[in-house]
């Protein structure tokens, strides 16, 4: 007989080094490179300071002394929607979580958060070699749209501002200028 599935609940500040723990975790199956190095500030700081910028829900392993999942999401601005989306951007289980609905059971958290967020809509992504993330997206109810997603970190950012001679701007707080006509 299976084990009832643990209860998803919001992340606390002392879940943060098993949270960086499972970053690295994620990306390395996601074949892609990932530094801990000053993650766990900077994601208390988004996740919990002031301004928390980002919502995190995480899943005990049965041990109770370790996470066996997490996911996190962020309200966003869509302007072909003209309206606020929640963006999906990690959903990682640990290999002894999957196949027990867990996947399922947080999108169907972030879903009903997002419905209380007001957003219009969610979006996902995973790696295409990711079969399992993209059926468990699919059976939801998510349509594929495919796109090329581009990086570039903080030194291809000054390369590129920099290389026509341009002054890189001092940091200014996140204050939206509104848009005048």
């Amino acid at each position: 007989m299976s084990q009832p599935l643990p209860p998803i609940r919001r992340a606390l500040p002392d879940d943060l080094d098993q949270i960086v723990a499972l970053c690295a975790e994620h990306a390395a199956f996601e074949r892609a490179d990932y530094s801990p190095e000053g993650k766990r500030e900077r994601l208390r700081e988004h996740l919990f300071g002031p301004q928390p910028r980002a919502h995190c829900l995480v899943v005990d392993a049965p041990d109770g002394r370790t996470l066996a999942a997490y996911a996190t999401f962020t309200l966003e601005f869509s302007t072909w929607d003209a309206a606020e989306f929640v963006h999906v951007d990690c959903l990682y289980l640990r290999p002894g979580a999957r196949h027990r609905s867990l996947g399922w059971q947080l999108g169907k958290r972030i879903a009903s958060e997002a419905l209380a967020l007001g957003a219009r809509h969610m979006q996902f992504q995973t790696p295409p070699f990711n079969d399992a993330a993209i059926r468990i997206y699919a059976a939801m109810g998510a349509r594929r749209k495919d796109k090329v997603r581009f990086y570039a970190d903080r030194d291809d950012m000054l390369r590129f501002v920099t290389s026509r001679g341009v002054p890189v701007p001092q940091r200014t707080e996140r204050t939206a200028e509104p848009c005048r006509a």
